[in-house]
């Protein structure tokens, strides 16, 4: 076989390689319901794979003087590498969404912007590099959402109760709410005209126990919002 088209099977390789890392990447995301799936992390390690081989390999016959004869040109095959990561980041902020002072899809972005460099390691010819991090990635995918305890945080929320007419009701609640794991760390009372009272808790809740189940908890009118 011509040596040009042996170099052109390696090449071809080299993005088979990274598109097949992308999929099982991709597969982890899309099995979770996330917005970028396995089409996406396929298509985005692909095209780094291939950035990074025209990057190396598409410019010899320039740097020959091919095109220009003796001239004396000099090319950085690492410019196009650093612009694969600061690129490819348009892609993950598509897939970052905040509603209701939430924020989804930042573990989705991380991981488009990691498949970026799977890619490029296998561009690169790092075979070895780009199928032990594509295994370390998925792996702790898989077991970061296996909720282990130790794992498990807890999170600072402001619950806001408005209207109550109950002398006792602040001890009454973080009594209530302690029951449920739910630390009280400070309470503020506001009174109104009308005679009742308005309460801020400031609650550090358990990540299994969501917002919904709580209000529900609550007799007054009340919300919980982000404690900043």
């Amino acid at each position: 076989m011509d040596f040009f088209a042996t170099e052109y099977l390696y090449y071809i390789l080299r993005i088979i390689c990274a598109g097949v890392c992308g999929i099982l990447v991709g597969f982890e995301r899309q099995y979770r319901s996330k917005e970028a799936g396995i089409r996406t992390h396929f298509m985005v390690a692909c095209g780094a794979a291939l950035m990074m081989v025209i990057s190396k390999y598409a410019f010899f016959d320039v740097i020959s003087g091919g095109i220009v004869a003796g001239a004396d040109i000099r090319l950085d095959p690492s410019r196009v590498a650093s612009t694969i990561v600061s690129g490819v980041g348009f892609l993950g902020a598509g897939t970052i969404f905040v509603h209701k002072n939430t924020i989804t899809g930042l573990t989705t972005a991380a991981g488009l912007w990691a498949t970026a460099g799977i890619g490029m390691a296998f561009g690169s010819g790092m075979y070895l590099v780009g199928f032990v991090i594509t295994g370390v990635m998925v792996l702790s995918q898989i077991l970061l959402h296996m909720n282990f305890k130790f794992l498990r945080g807890s999170r600072i929320k402001k619950l806001i109760i408005t209207g109550v007419n109950r002398d006792d009701y602040q001890a009454h609640l973080s009594e209530f709410l302690l029951q449920h794991k739910i630390k009280v760390q400070d309470t503020r009372i506001k009174k109104n005209a009308d005679g009742t009272r308005n309460y801020t808790f400031i609650i550090d809740t358990p990540q299994k126990i969501g917002e919904e189940e709580i209000l529900s908890w609550i007799d007054y009118e009340c919300e919980i919002t982000p404690y900043i």
